[in-house]
């Protein structure tokens, strides 16, 4: 370890205090700490003074650790040793050009020119360039049939592609390719003035305005050296678990209409507007936009959201367990949603699933204890009961948190701080410093990377959405399942298109 640098989550360090290594030993160390039971955070490229450098955030039970490196046009990937590194190094392949060789599935993750302007590595013509435009990985034989579903679905959800290898009904393999709603979010991050960069945080998932947004603040408060009180502090944590029983509840709903069980489904789609609406006490806006900013937050929170706050969980906590019972204890339901798209815990680590996907499949990690944030050090954790990789786990999972959202609320609610819309000016930011900032969104571990220049100028800003580790986990959900379950798998999962897609 002596060539990684250990550091706390949202801390500013110099980044001449971070180990640069050469890519072999830089290599030889990342791979050695994922082999052995860690986690990428990120590892992403990023260009200085004309050269250009690999960094990695990692984590591990023991704690957080960044390292980096120089990298050449052409080395020999990761990807090829361990499967965790496979994502980030396609990643790395689009935006800057470099060609990691001896990679098993090279290929586009959002279909862009990379930053650099350099011929593509994959081969391809920018001009042809679009998602799907590629061959897909085919599996042979007499049998074998292709289901293409998307990118233009029946529902109303965003743009992505499946393509399903199937042998009559079973699924063989499910190859996923989004990048349909590539918006440039990492880019625009260092073009447009600070000001605006808290409503583009929000827009990267809109379903997790909070939990991005949280990341940014956290991020430029660190750089800034800005302070924020407590009563900033519980709003903000507050606001959080409210965006994780909302997306929650109506994730349950979804999965109830996937399996024809219509009640509960009616039932959940009203709960969520009211925890929608408890978001929309707190800032103005059901999706709790324009709340978090660097500094505290945008409104206060007096006695009268106080108590609206209070007087809601009591009277919903108890309709939320009885349309949970009436979902869960349903024999048709349990039918369905048992032994249904397992990804068993050897396959969750070796993937990196996080979020109550990876909990669901028995990784315990949950940031709010590995990593706490805000109020997270003094409440308690939660606890999982179902953890056999299937549907009905990931669901069981998603109540449980639910109910543990509710205790966190009512115990923040009940230290009765006054809090006042406390936000910080333009302040500057430390120069040549880095900082990583980890949130337990709904969906799981998301992170935010920024390095700064001399100036203190934003040098690289790195996003990181929980879905960017768990599109991979839904496609292994589907081997040698029915091609039917794919609906009631990918609501299990309940990933972003637009998250992964940036």
């Amino acid at each position: 370890m002596d060539n990684l640098l250990k550091i706390d989550n949202g801390e500013t360090v110099k980044r001449s205090d971070i180990p640069q290594l050469s890519f072999d030993v830089f290599r030889r160390e990342l791979l050695d700490f994922a082999v052995n039971g860690g986690q990428i955070v990120h590892y992403f490229a990023y260009e200085d003074d004309g050269v250009l450098k690999v960094m990695a955030v990692l984590r591990n039970d023991d704690g957080l650790y960044v390292t980096g490196s120089d990298v050449a046009e052409t080395y020999h990937a990761l990807t090829a040793d361990c499967e965790k590194f496979h994502m980030f190094e396609r990643e790395i392949a689009e935006q800057y050009g470099v060609r990691p060789y001896d990679h098993p599935w090279l290929k586009h993750v959002r279909y862009h020119a990379n930053y650099r302007n350099r011929e593509d590595v994959f081969g391809n013509d920018y001009s042809q360039d679009i998602p799907g435009n590629y061959d897909y990985f085919p599996v042979e034989g007499e049998a074998i049939h292709e289901v293409a579903v998307g990118p233009v679905h029946a529902g109303i959800i965003e743009p992505g592609h499946f393509r399903f290898q199937c042998i009559g009904e079973e699924v063989l393999h499910l190859e996923i390719q989004l990048g349909y709603q590539h918006r440039g979010v990492e880019k625009m991050m260092l073009e447009v003035p600070r000001k605006r960069m808290p409503v583009i945080v929000e827009g990267i998932a809109g379903d997790t305005a909070i939990g991005h947004s949280l990341c940014y603040a956290q991020a430029i408060e660190s750089l800034g050296s800005v302070a924020v009180d407590e009563g900033a502090r519980i709003v903000r944590s507050i606001a959080l678990e409210l965006e994780r029983i909302a997306n929650h509840t109506g994730g349950l709903g979804a999965l109830s209409g996937d399996v024809a069980f219509n009640p509960p489904a009616a039932y959940f789609g009203r709960l969520r507007g009211e925890f929608l609406n408890l978001l929309m006490v707190l800032s103005g806006n059901r999706f709790g936009k324009g709340l978090v900013r660097p500094g505290g937050v945008a409104y206060s929170m007096g006695q009268e959201q106080r108590q609206l706050l209070i007087d809601k969980i009591k009277e919903t906590k108890p309709e939320v367990e009885h349309v949970c019972d009436l979902l869960f204890m349903a024999h048709t339901v349990q039918a369905r949603f048992d032994l249904t798209g397992t990804v068993d815990r050897e396959t969750a680590e070796k993937l990196g699933l996080v979020g109550y996907s990876g909990r669901a499949s028995g990784l315990a990690y949950d940031a709010r204890v590995s990593f706490p944030t805000e109020c997270y050090a003094g409440l308690p954790a939660n606890m999982n009961n179902k953890t056999d990789g299937d549907v009905a786990s990931r669901a069981t999972v998603r109540r449980e948190e639910i109910e543990h959202s509710f205790l966190l609320i009512e115990t923040l609610l009940a230290k009765n701080v006054e809090t006042e819309s406390v936000l910080a000016g333009e302040c500057k930011l430390a120069p040549s410093s880095f900082v990583v900032t980890i949130n337990e969104g709904w969906r799981g571990e998301i992170s935010h990377c920024l390095l700064t220049g001399a100036g203190g100028e934003i040098l690289r800003y790195k996003v990181k959405d929980p879905s960017f580790h768990n599109w991979t986990g839904l496609a292994m959900s589907l081997r040698n399942q029915g091609i039917s379950d794919f609906p009631l798998c990918n609501k299990s999962f309940n990933l972003s298109y637009c998250g992964f897609d940036l």
